[in-house]
């Protein structure tokens, strides 16, 4: 019998945790009878309670349900391709706590699966978020498709199925910032797509704020195209020639008309206000792609575990199996 492995990723989900897992059971024990299955969550470090009842699912069904425990808040990012990286089934399913990824899809998911796709991925067809998150979402699709040399997926959050031989390459990465949607563009196999309509929330509030957004949009901006840094070599080189051309400008006008011609303060206030403004756009680039490399280079590891339950095997980062767990406190309940 095949396993299908359930990531869920959450952080302060004590209404959405429980109801979901009820969901996901229900579809296994009356859709997919044919198949065993695992639901992982992926706590960062809750302090709603959400461990609390996690734990208690853990205890009562502990052939189909886990646990891991951050220590803090890791993201959602990252705990999520953590948790893919521990989870042990045939293939994975990534999904949120709140129910804005329909579980009613793991059907759909399973069957494009056994048709021999080793991808399948939920692509929003429309969404019932505030029409001005979607719009920025939709820009930001758009922009980040024209500016790198991917096939970046319009309208792909990451909820999807992983057969575990794409699962194996994204180890194989060892990549302390994984940008999900930029592997499977770049590095997967061919998908299917499944449409649908992206509800609101089941319960609680969203836990993205602008800034973890923007982290997420500059995460695939500076991982997959060097097109901003380029545009401000370019925006570096215009303001010089058309400062040089008016200097020159300014210098034969001024010998011309030497008597009648005062050039005062303006000019030079208004040269050096567009170039440190050229300047300060282009230091904070830069500054972006470093911190992107930084990270990598210091190569830290996606998550720190406290606890986990009802997993056995621990895998490194870099795919390796670790009997002794990688932190002195974590702790592990069967």
């Amino acid at each position: 019998m095949k396993t299908i492995s359930i990531v869920v990723a959450c952080y302060n989900e004590v209404d959405n945790v429980n109801p979901l897992y009820e969901k996901i059971k229900q579809i296994f024990e009356n859709e997919l009878v044919g198949y065993n299955y695992k639901i992982l969550f992926m706590d960062n470090d809750s302090s709603d309670g959400t461990k609390e009842v996690v734990r208690t699912m853990c205890k009562a069904n502990p052939e189909h349900v886990s646990a891991i425990f951050n220590v803090h808040n890791f993201g959602s990012i990252r705990s999520s391709v953590y948790g893919i990286l521990q989870a042990t089934g045939d293939c994975v399913v990534k999904m949120c706590a709140d129910f804005q990824d329909p579980p009613e899809l793991l059907v759909d998911f399973v069957n494009e699966w056994e048709n021999g796709h080793k991808i399948v991925l939920a692509i929003k067809k429309g969404s019932q978020e505030s029409k001005v998150m979607h719009s920025l979402r939709k820009a930001y699709y758009k922009l980040i498709k024209t500016i790198t040399d991917i096939d970046h997926i319009d309208n792909f959050v990451g909820y999807g199925l992983y057969d575990r031989q794409f699962i194996e390459i994204v180890r194989q990465l060892n990549d302390p910032m994984p940008y999900l949607r930029g592997i499977v563009a770049e590095l997967g196999y061919k998908y299917a797509a499944i449409y649908y309509v992206q509800p609101t929330r089941k319960s609680g509030k969203s836990k993205f704020n602008f800034f973890r957004l923007y982290d997420y949009a500059m995460l695939g901006i500076t991982s997959y195209s060097k097109v901003p840094l380029r545009i401000a070599t370019f925006m570096g080189g215009f303001a010089a020639l058309i400062s040089f051309i008016i200097g020159i400008g300014y210098l034969i006008y001024k010998l011309i008309y030497w008597e009648n011609f005062r050039v005062g303060m303006v000019p030079s206030l208004l040269g050096i206000f567009f170039l440190g403004g050229i300047q300060l756009i282009s230091i904070g680039l830069i500054g972006e792609y470093i911190l992107n490399i930084n990270t990598r280079v210091i190569n830290r590891p996606l998550v720190v575990e406290e606890e986990r339950y009802n997993i056995e095997n621990h895998y490194d980062t870099n795919g390796k199996m670790d009997m002794h767990e990688a932190v002195n406190n974590e702790k592990i309940y069967n």
